[in-house]
């Protein structure tokens, strides 16, 4: 099921409706001036990014409104978090109140980190009295103009990257620099850079970046299609489309495809004791409720191949006649099988000293949620234990009760990320909050 196919303006491309000449821009109008701003802005903002890039000014506006942390609307959230069923020691907390919350960067010097969204905004979150609790929630570079700014992450020196749908930025010393609308910036790819613009598309555009032990950025690139059109598979394994990219992360250099053979990945970490990349992937739909099956994957190295689009799980894709064909003899298969549609997203290595043994070393990962499935599933967070040889030992439910008796969501957990403390961020784009998770012995 391809999203784009349905679209009348690809099946009458060329043909002058009424309701088209009805919408046709006149001279003078609204429209016309209209249109005339929604050409204007990105010129704007990429006039911003130069002036950001030579240190100058790029806004009048030094006030930057702040998210409110108390009130109807925090309280709500607090509630809702009764419900949420934990290992006994375990408590949950409201970290922050951040709209449409996503992928998470937990700052490497300061007491703060930095929140991406599928929309325009980058969230600068920041507990400023270290009480577990943020106490200022603002955008971070509002003279930019942001476009699906999902992935958040940190360079070894404490460069914050913004990986957007179409676009990379670079922000030096961005934890101590956010306070401001102007911050320095270093353009890695310009827009249109990341994928061929002709191949952009609503569906599957939030990309997740990750430092590797390497020092090179890898980048998440989602396929656009529910299952890619044979025409498109050369294409996409040459620019990385349903893979992994890695680069240079100040100036785009060394690009290659690191791994291929992924549908849509939202979510990876480097396992700090062996450099491997696991990764998460979401499934094909419309192949039933039951599958294919979710997937947690662990690369060793670069080239591997993990057997998309004639594979996802156990269940070869039907869409396309890719099951018509020999199953690729070189697919390296999934670490961690999920229940069919849950939408796993982001995950982290547990680097911390808060919890108990058993959770150091291994892996958090978050379940966002079924949309296509007659009972939902998911809307949870999971932990997987990683065995002495690296590979996956058992995965079992660490947090659950967003999703509730009746079938209805209280939130969608998105992103998990580690503090300095040990403690546990839970992101959740849906009630627009991140969580804190904390451990004390019984």
């Amino acid at each position: 099921m391809d999203p784009q196919a349905d679209s009348d303006d690809e099946v009458h491309a060329h043909q002058e409706t009424p309701m088209r000449l009805a919408l046709r821009p006149r001279p003078g109008t609204l429209a016309t001036a209209l249109v005339a701003l929604a050409f204007a802005a990105p010129a704007a903002a990429q006039q911003n990014i130069e002036k950001l890039k030579q240190f100058k000014v790029a806004t009048t506006d030094l006030n930057i409104p702040t998210v409110a942390q108390t009130g109807r609307n925090a309280d709500a959230i607090r509630a809702n978090l009764s419900r949420i069923k934990l290992p006994e020691g375990f408590k949950i907390e409201l970290f922050a109140v951040v709209p449409d919350a996503r992928h998470m960067a937990v700052a490497p010097s300061t007491n703060m980190l930095f929140v991406g969204t599928r929309k325009t905004t980058v969230w600068a979150v920041t507990d400023r009295n270290s009480d577990g609790m943020a106490d200022e929630v603002k955008s971070f570079a509002p003279s930019l103009q942001f476009k699906v700014p999902n992935g958040v992450c940190w360079t070894r020196d404490g460069f914050l990257i913004v990986a957007e749908h179409n676009r990379v930025l670079n922000f030096p010393a961005a934890e101590f620099f956010y306070e401001g609308p102007d911050v320095a910036v270093i353009e890695v790819l310009g827009q249109g850079k990341l994928i061929p613009p002709e191949e952009e598309s609503f569906n599957h555009g939030a990309r997740t970046c990750r430092i590797g032990p390497d020092g090179l950025l890898y980048i998440t690139l989602g396929q656009p299609f529910n299952v890619p059109p044979r025409e498109k598979l050369d294409l996409y394994n040459k620019v990385g489309i349903g893979g992994i990219v890695r680069m240079n992360a100040f100036d785009g250099s060394q690009r290659e495809v690191f791994a291929t053979g992924i549908r849509n990945s939202v979510g990876q970490d480097f396992n700090p004791k062996d450099g491997s990349l696991w990764f998460t992937d979401n499934q094909t739909d419309g192949m039933g409720d039951d599958i294919p099956n979710g997937e947690i994957n662990r690369a060793t190295g670069p080239g591997q191949f993990f057997g998309y689009p004639w594979k996802q799980g156990e269940t070869r894709i039907t869409e396309q006649g890719y099951d018509k064909d020999p199953l690729p003899e070189n697919i390296t298969n999934a670490q961690v099988l999920t229940v069919a549609h849950a939408a796993d997203l982001g995950l982290v290595f547990y680097t911390g000293k808060m919890f108990p043994q058993a959770y150091r070393g291994g892996l958090f990962s978050a379940q966002h949620g079924s949309w296509n499935r007659k009972e939902p599933v998911g809307a949870r967070v999971l932990f997987t234990a990683i065995n002495e040889d690296g590979t996956a030992g058992k995965t079992e439910v660490f947090a659950e009760g967003w999703l509730d008796e009746n079938g209805l969501y209280r939130g969608r957990p998105v992103d998990v990320a580690v503090m300095k403390d040990g403690s546990l961020l839970i992101s959740d784009d849906f009630a627009g909050a991140i969580y804190r998770v904390t451990y004390q012995s019984p």
